[in-house]
């Protein structure tokens, strides 16, 4: 875990490369992954990120494009929905759905070392 770097250290580097991405901001994060997402601004509607896929109209939409043979087309923002709050960067969660337990070790295990 040496080479691993603290979450806020990756936020802080995909700021940086935000700056470079002008079209691109910070979506959200999963802070227990150390991940985050860059979304194109055009999933960000009145402020609110729609970085999620509503895969029940996402189906809709390519039974139709096959049904038509390809006439009726579709694009992201057709099936966009919208991201939950606990999952935007900088929520007080980090990304951590609230639904969902979460478990906090109390401390390392220790080894076994009797080799049996």
């Amino acid at each position: 875990m040496a080479n691993v770097p603290w979450h806020e250290e990756v936020v802080t580097f995909v700021k940086l490369l935000c700056d470079r991405l002008p079209q691109y901001d910070v979506a959200c994060e999963h802070e227990h992954s150390n991940c985050l997402l860059l979304a194109n601004k055009k999933f960000c509607i009145d402020g609110k990120w729609y970085t999620w896929i509503d895969y029940e109209r996402f189906h809709e939409l390519v039974t139709r494009h096959k049904v038509t043979s390809g006439a009726e087309t579709f694009t992201s923002v057709d099936y966009m929905a919208i991201t939950p709050d606990w999952a935007v960067v900088g929520s007080n969660e980090r990304g951590f759905d609230p639904t969902d337990t979460r478990w906090y070790r109390k401390a390392t295990a220790k080894k076994n070392l009797s080799g049996c």
